[in-house]
Formats: structure tokens, sequence, C-alpha cells
């Protein structure tokens, strides 16, 4: 059978036919990371099909709303005309979870011209590539992806609670790396693996992490296209077998007030694509001047980027002192307290962490943000700060401390705009501005219970 890299059409229809596949769900993530998209049958999904999709659709918020006017409108066609959606066959999977032999496909969207749709979040990740790719290089990443397992919730009003595990009680105390707190979810956790080997994810380690019914899950290094569509498919699947079992799984920043946040970390590396050496490494084993200039990159455009990458008012609840989130963009080696750390490596293996990004990014969005402020960093030849060899939550805040605020700092820097796209830029402000209207609306128990009765 061809590698899914090269496959063309023809070999992903032998692959449906030879796995009798029924059904395919043909999805397209939006700017949230949702899976849009249409379920096909089988004897529908042909390559001259030309199936549709209302340009808005990968550009509304995480409420389903658009903005009413404004610069949104000057990339979206106020007519909301239709995009092309072509199948992208190296991503095609099993939907384990499905009664009869289901398909599932990522999407790539296209205008009428034939050119990606720049404000798309596979297009987005795609152009950060291919800057790369223009100076003969080749990023490497590897996500770490927090998630918390909840009780069922149906009431927004009511605060979540840890799920009863195999015992029959739930965790009332913080349990990191604990082997017999991870069992308490055997089955789920079984599960999840089972789909995950059936749907060929490139999972690697499951760990117990701080808080309360709070999971890690680690991938294998691999090209970021790829691997974001593996963290796409991952938290689709993770919710589904979470519900099977009775309980929620989610990527919420900070689900749990009192608990840590959840993160997605993300290592990355570049290598040269002739040689298929490590830039960040000198011939002696020593730090290149690459890897200095990288770090210095995501040391002066992370800030502006936040909203990136933090994309919720809840996001900022996790960015907070001495709760395993880093709360500014020092660097360093194997420190846990820095938003940019170097984790201890072999020279071949010498890669950085950002430890900035949250569970609820969108994983296009959230790659294409590291990788653009490290190419700009190559790019400009920046030189990093001083290394942190102490305690960084000593040192001041240096991130945006709210939504808001972090929206005014990405549509002041031009630099990300031109790496990013001016379209996706504009696109995604005018959508984080407008669920921040919608935010402000809402009067927290907080504001009732101090304010009430005292001001």
């Amino acid at each position: 059978m061809t590698d899914k890299k090269s496959m063309n059409f023809n070999d992903l229809e032998q692959w449906l036919n030879e796995r009798r596949v029924t059904e395919v769900e043909c999805l397209v993530p939006d700017l949230t990371g949702v899976a849009r998209g249409k379920i096909l049958p089988r004897g529908k999904f042909t390559e001259d099909r030309g199936m549709r999709l209302p340009q808005s659709v990968v550009a509304m918020g995480v409420t389903g709303e658009f903005p009413e006017s404004g610069p949104y409108y000057d990339v979206i066609d106020p007519t909301d005309k239709d995009m092309q959606l072509r199948p992208d066959p190296s991503t095609v999977r099993i939907v384990p979870w499905a009664t009869d032999p289901t398909a599932q496909v990522i999407h790539d969207c296209f205008d009428n011209h034939g050119n990606l749709v720049p404000f798309a979040p596979r297009s987005v990740l795609r152009r950060v590539c291919d800057l790369f790719a223009a100076e003969g290089l080749q990023p490497i990443v590897a996500p770490e992806l927090e998630f918390y397992l909840t009780a069922r919730n149906t009431d927004p009003n009511t605060l979540l609670r840890p799920p009863i595990g195999r015992s029959g009680r739930a965790e009332t105390s913080r349990q990191a790396y604990s082997i017999d707190a991870v069992n308490e979810f055997d089955p789920l956790f079984e599960e999840i693996y089972d789909y995950s080997d059936k749907m060929e994810l490139n999972v690697d380690t499951l760990i117990h992490e701080i808080g309360a019914g709070q999971m890690e899950i680690n991938f294998f290094h691999a090209e970021p296209l790829g691997l974001a569509d593996e963290v796409f498919l991952f938290k689709r699947t993770v919710r589904e077998s979470a519900l099977r079992h009775d309980m929620y799984a989610t990527f919420m920043a900070k689900p749990i007030a009192g608990e840590p946040g959840s993160a997605m970390h993300v290592h990355q590396s570049i290598l040269n694509k002739d040689t298929g050496k490590n830039i960040f490494s000198n011939p002696d084993g020593t730090p290149s001047e690459a890897f200095m200039h990288y770090i210095g990159g995501l040391q002066r455009y992370i800030p502006a980027a936040m909203v990136l990458v933090a994309p919720y008012v809840n996001s900022y609840r996790r960015l907070s002192r001495n709760t395993a989130a880093p709360i500014n963009i020092e660097w360093g080696y194997d420190n846990r307290t820095v938003g940019i750390r170097s984790p201890i490596s072999s020279p071949a293996a010498r890669r950085v962490e950002n430890r900035v990004i949250g569970a609820d990014a969108n994983p296009y969005v959230a790659l294409a943000m590291t990788l653009a402020c490290g190419y700009l960093g190559l790019k400009n030849k920046i030189k990093p700060k001083a290394e942190m060899r102490g305690d960084a939550y000593l040192s001041p805040y240096a991130l945006p401390r709210s939504l808001g605020e972090a929206l005014d700092w990405l549509r002041r820097e031009s630099d990300l705009h031109e790496v990013l796209g001016k379209e996706f830029i504009t696109v995604y402000s005018e959508i984080k501005e407008l669920e921040f209207e919608e935010f402000m609306k809402v009067i927290s128990p907080w504001e009732r219970e101090h304010l009430l009765l005292h001001v």
C-alpha cells in the first residue's frame, strides 16, 4: 500500500474500498479547532464532486457568532461565498467508535481561483512551514497536551468536579505522576489507546498531571502539519471516549478554580533539509547561533502573539505565579519556571520548549504561532536575554493579562501580520473581539458575592 504521505485520490479510494467504508466524515478545522464539515455516503465521496462550504464556517467564534460589520468583511465576502474543499489523502483514518465502517478525512479550503483560503487554520500553518522550506529548513515539533477528566456537568452554573474512578471515589487531592491514580480510569485509557492505535495517532506516554483528574498525553516528534492534524483528531477522540465512560474531558485552560491549568507545551527543533542535521547544535555539540536566535525570536514576539495561543478569556486565568504555568518569556536550561525551556538532551536532539501555549489553543494556530516567532528570530538574528538560572516567578509579568490586552498587542505587531498573513490576523482579531464583547455582558458570581452589598 502507498505510504500515506504520498497518497493521491486514487490511493485514497483504494484505502476506503479495502476497509469497506460506507460513510466518510469530511472534516475542516475552524478557528476554535472544532470539526466542521459534512458526512457523505461512500458512493458520493468522489474526486470530481467539488464539495463546498461557506467561507464563514472556518471563521466563526466559539459561540457560533459573526461580526455584524467592520474589517472582518474586508476579508470575508459579505455575500458569504463558498469555499472549495479538497481532501488531504494523507489524513484519512477510520472512525473507531462508529457502528458502521466510517472514515474521516481532513480537508483544505480553497477559493474559486484555486488558492488556499488564507484565514483557514490549516492554511496558516502551511504558510509558515513553506517559509521554513524556502530557507532549506524543516521544523520538527512534539506537543505535550494536558486535559482534565470531570464528572458530567450539564449545568454551566455548577462547579466542575473530578469523576468517580474504579474505586467508586473521586480524587480529592493532587496525584502528580501517580500510576495508581491513572489506573483509576484504566477502562477509559485502554479505549483511548485502542482508538489512537486504530487511527494511527502518534501518541507516546500518558501521565497523571498535578491537578485532581488532570492528565497529559505526549506525542512523538514529527513534522508540524501532520502533528497538528493528530492533536485535532486526538482531542475529538478523548472527548468521545470520556462521554462513553460517563464523564467529560475538557481542554479548557483553567477549568477548576484552585487547580493548575492545562497547557500544550510544544517542543521544537529545526533541521537542515539537505543534511538532516539539527541547526540548533554546532558540529562540536555546543549550542549554535541559530539556537540563540530562535529563542530570541520567541522572546521578542510571543507576548504580541499570545492571543493566538491563549484564545479565550479563561486562558489568562492559567498564567499566574507558581501554578506550573509561565508569567513571562524568560528562558533557561531545564527550568520549568520559565516560558521558554531547553530540556536536557544530546546535541542532535537539542530543542526549545514553548510552555506558554494553552491546551485550549487551536493546534494549527498554536504551531504556526510558535514557529513564526522562531522564524522571525532566525531571519532577523535576534539575540535572547541572558539565561534565567533562578526562579522566573520572581521576575515581573511580561505577558498580557487579559484577552482585550492581548488583542491590542497583536494588532500592533506588523511583523507577525506579514508572516501569518494579514487576512488571517484580521479575521482572527475580529472574532476574538466579538467573543470578548460577549463575555463582558456576563455578570460573574465573584461580582455578585463581593460587590452586590459592599459598594
